[in-house]
């Protein structure tokens, strides 16, 4: 697909307009609500892109905004596109915010990982072993699940118009056994297969890197190629994530992440050390 033009990225490209739109007609939310009769929580939300807008929905704010003619009729399309479903509703009891949403439409995406292989690149022994490490409660059926989503959303990378991937991994995600030897092995070699693609670059930091500023923790940084959306960091957890939108704290993990690829070895010598990693594995294995 079309880098960019996803229902996720359009949702909330829709929301950033309609709350300019507001702030530009020099009305509150609370005005609003009081006159579309419902409540400003609902204002809020279609604001925030955290539900979507039904065409009538965006009208009737658009109305009440004095935005008419071509530029209302193009709005009203864009909350049309946005309630689109993507792959991902039918893993909705999996993906339950808006990220695979935003990653499935990035024009570039930067990850750092401190302890684990970023998503888009486990193997399915690999990803099984970290969901049932980390959710021991969960049943077998669920883990299926969760394991079948990761691998969907790997398809990303093979798509004809793929994002730009950028990953680099603290030197620790290499010797931690995740799975077993063997899963390791498996798992390092397929990163070498993934870095191979033009549009990847892999790189590790060393542990005799030192300190570096991605031990606050991992984090993926989401690029798209319309001026008007903004990029997102993404930090990760088991809660759920936090969205980061601030161009602040956009530009301050932006700067993070050029710190880390400076301090981490380059790309070549990188895939040698992953290389080497495998081999190693391959020999407990055996």
């Amino acid at each position: 697909m079309t880098r960019g033009q996803g229902p996720t990225v359009r949702r909330r490209r829709l929301a950033g307009e309609l709350r300019r739109l507001r702030e530009a007609a020099d009305l509150t939310i609370d005005d609003v609500a009081e006159r579309l009769e419902c409540s400003a929580s609902k204002v809020s939300r279609v604001e925030t892109g955290n539900v979507g807008v039904t065409p009538r929905d965006a009208r009737d704010m658009l109305g009440v905004y004095g935005v008419t003619g071509e530029e209302a009729d193009a709005l009203v399309q864009l909350a049309r596109e946005a309630r689109k479903r993507g792959w991902w509703h039918a893993y909705n009891e999996v993906f339950t915010g808006t990220f695979v949403g935003l990653e499935a439409d990035a024009a570039s995406l930067r990850a750092y990982q401190a302890l684990l292989v970023p998503g888009l690149l486990q193997t399915r022994r690999y990803a099984r072993a970290v969901i049932r490490a980390m959710r021991p409660d969960a049943t077998e059926s669920e883990v299926d699940r969760r394991v079948e989503a990761r691998l969907e959303r790997q398809a990303l990378l093979q798509d004809a118009h793929p994002p730009e991937y950028w990953a680099v991994m603290d030197e620790a995600v290499l010797h931690r056994a995740v799975g077993g030897v063997e899963v390791m092995a498996e798992q390092l070699w397929r990163m070498l297969d993934v870095a191979a693609l033009p549009h990847a670059t892999i790189q590790v930091v060393p542990f005799d890197g030192g300190a570096h500023p991605g031990m606050e923790g991992p984090f993926l940084i989401l690029g798209f190629p319309e001026q008007a959306d903004q990029d997102v960091v993404y930090v990760d957890s088991t809660n759920g994530g936090l969205y980061l939108e601030d161009g602040a704290e956009v530009h301050r993990y932006a700067l993070m992440f050029d710190h880390l690829r400076a301090a981490a070895a380059k790309p070549d010598d990188s895939l040698d050390m992953i290389e080497a990693a495998a081999r190693r594995f391959e020999k407990h294995d055996n």
